[in-house]
Parts: structure tokens; C-alpha cells; sequence
């Protein structure tokens, strides 16, 4: 196995934040799998990040279906040290407007999407020195119009770590919540739009995928880090 300490697990590592943080353990060596809901694109983008990389085809939304499609990709990986659950839809769902349809989809995929990918690969976690980070995001706390379910699951993501860390134990459970990335691809070239976020923002200026990045491996490898719900945002709520 390349690298030390078990593989690095990233669900959603197809694109954005998750791809980026592939990058980053693939760059250092580690063993890692990255998973999409496309398993054919899953492996083509896994062997352009790097030979130590695997692809796997994961859709959160059908979490009957987890458990198989993870276990292609992690065929011969060892034990699993990181797992980082970054999958994401976006969602625009007013309570005037209910579409109830892609409510269900959106609390699916993360609620129990990410619950069933850590029952999946817990006996392949070491629990001693492995860790788990789930992604919600800062609109639990500054919702917006249309983001009834996305504020709603990304608070349910506070739960689900509170309580994976106290049944979990010894194993690390974290959360890590951005605000506006301006570099990801749904924000990239949008910037005029969010001059008013930067002007309401202390560091006067937007997040990076590079800062969240950072942010999740401080999270997945500081062993003080458990039960820590991290917002990552420059001081957006304080303005």
C-alpha cells in the first residue's frame, strides 16, 4: 500500500472540493478512492489524478445500493484510515413551492447516504487512528429563499456527527462547513455577484477550495479534532 496509515476514502471525489482533496492525499503518496455515481468516470478521473488512486461508483441517493458499488474499488486498498463524505446536490425548495419529491432525494443522499457509507466501511476503519468528516455547509446558519431542505440537512449533519462520535468511539467523527467557495466550479466566474458577501466578510475576501482543503485534512488528521463542527467561511456570519 502506498503511503502510511490505511487509505483515504473520498465519496463524492469526482469533482470540486472532493476532487481537490483526492489531489491532495494522492500527491502525498496515500492509496486513495474516489467515488462518483458513474463508475466508468469515477476510474477515468481516478487514473488522472494518479496511479495510487481508485475509482468506485457510490450513489448516495440509493443507499441500498452503497455497500456494492464501494466494494469494486476498495478490492486489495487494506484498511481504510480517512474517510471524507463530500457529495453534494444543490437544491432550490421553498415551503410555498414544496416539491416533495426532490426533498426526499436531497435528505436521502445526505442523511442516510452518508450514514450508510460509514455502516458500510466501518469494519474496515481503524478506529484508533481513523477518522470521519462529513461536509454540510453554512446555510444551516444564514438560510436563504429556496434553501428549506439545504438548511435543514446541513443542521441534521450536526446531529449525525455528535452522535457517530459518542457510539463511534475512539474513532473521530468531525463536520466541516463552508460558506462560499469562490473558486469551486459552481461559484467560479460569478464573482461581481458576490460583492456583497466579500464587503460583509472581516477577511474581505471568499473562501477557497484550497482553504477548505486545509481545513479537512487539519480535521481528519488532528487527533484533538472529534465532534468538532468547523465553519469555514472567514467570519461571513459575523458581518
Amino acid at each position: 500500500m502506498s503511503g502510511s496509515g490505511g487509505a483515504v476514502v473520498v465519496v463524492g471525489g469526482t469533482a470540486g472540493i472532493g476532487l481537490e482533496v483526492a489531489r491532495h492525499y494522492a500527491a502525498a503518496g496515500r492509496t486513495v478512492v474516489l467515488t462518483g455515481r458513474d463508475l466508468g468516470r469515477a476510474e477515468a478521473i481516478a487514473r488522472d489524478v494518479g496511479p495510487t488512486v481508485r475509482g468506485a461508483a457510490v450513489d448516495l441517493a440509493d443507499p441500498h445500493g452503497i455497500a456494492a458499488g464501494l466494494e469494486p474499488g476498495l478490492v486489495g486498498v487494506g484498511p481504510v484510515q480517512h474517510l471524507i463524505l463530500a457529495g453534494i446536490e444543490r437544491d432550490a425548495n421553498t415551503v410555498t413551492d414544496y416539491d416533495v419529491d426532490r426533498a426526499i432525494r436531497l435528505t436521502t443522499l445526505k442523511l442516510v447516504g452518508y450514514t450508510e457509507v460509514v455502516h458500510a466501511l466501518l469494519p474496515r476503519i481503524d478506529r484508533e487512528n481513523g477518522s470521519v468528516l462529513l461536509f454540510g455547509g453554512q446555510a444551516k446558519e444564514r438560510p436563504y429563499p429556496g434553501s428549506t431542505t439545504v438548511s435543514t440537512i446541513n443542521g441534521g449533519v450536526v446531529g449525525m456527527v455528535t452522535t457517530m462520535a459518542v457510539e463511534l468511539a475512539p474513532l473521530r467523527v468531525n463536520s466541516l462547513h463552508p460558506g462560499i467557495v469562490g473558486d469551486s466550479p459552481f461559484w467560479q466566474g460569478k464573482e461581481a455577484a458576490l460583492d456583497g458577501v466579500v464587503a460583509r466578510t472581516p477577511t474581505k475576501r471568499l473562501v477557497t477550495m484550497a482553504d477548505v482543503v486545509g481545513a479537512t485534512v487539519f480535521l481528519l488528521e488532528n487527533r484533538a479534532m472529534n465532534g468538532v463542527h468547523l465553519p469555514v467561511d472567514g467570519g461571513w456570519l459575523l458581518g
